[in-house]
């Protein structure tokens, strides 16, 4: 069975790899993030890595509150109204469960608390071999397309009973990922 899963890994991995040399190296993406008073955006880098793809993921965003911001990707690529169109967590697969608070912080859109200083601005940089931006099964561009939410509390790395907030809580701000 793990040997199973480790080999549909690979072929999942290697897919990537093979569509994004078929594309001519770095696919990039970018989301226009926003809420009541924050801006901001979302950079989306993928590079070709060893047998897989990893994207780096650039967040610059003010307006916030001060203090830890949970941010995530969401299963859906929309933000109206009051963002609760993007669906829960990415989490593609047979086994997936977007519920934000159950099976959390295991989707494969969970990404680090964005930290917002007094000044309310804050941004992040990160690495994650966990979606990828070119054709394949963890691909930001599915049908329905993904979006970037910023949360008004600190997701606190546990899971919790559905709509525990432990996630974040509240949806602040939201932007849809479009590839460049």
């Amino acid at each position: 069975m793990k040997l199973n899963m480790f080999a549909a890994g690979l072929v999942f991995a290697l897919s990537g790899a093979v569509a994004l040399a078929e594309q001519g190296g770095n696919v990039t993406a970018r989301a226009d993030i926003k809420g009541t008073n924050i801006t901001g955006t979302a950079q989306f880098a993928e590079q070709a890595m060893g047998s897989g793809t990893m994207v780096e993921i650039t967040v610059q965003v003010s307006g916030l509150a001060p203090g830890r911001h949970g941010v995530h990707l969401h299963a859906v690529g929309k933000c109206e109204p009051d963002f609760t169109a993007a669906g829960g967590h990415f989490d593609p697969g047979p086994a997936g469960n977007t519920d934000p608070d159950a099976n959390h912080p295991f989707h494969m859109g969970d990404i680090p608390n964005l930290e917002v200083g007094a000044n309310g601005q804050g941004q992040m940089k990160i690495t994650t071999t966990r979606v990828s931006l070119s054709a394949g099964p963890l691909s930001l561009f599915d049908a329905d397309g993904t979006a970037i939410i910023v949360h008004g509390n600190p997701d606190q790395g546990i899971t919790g009973e559905p709509k525990s907030g432990v996630s974040g809580g509240p949806r602040v701000a939201c932007g849809v990922i479009t590839k460049q």
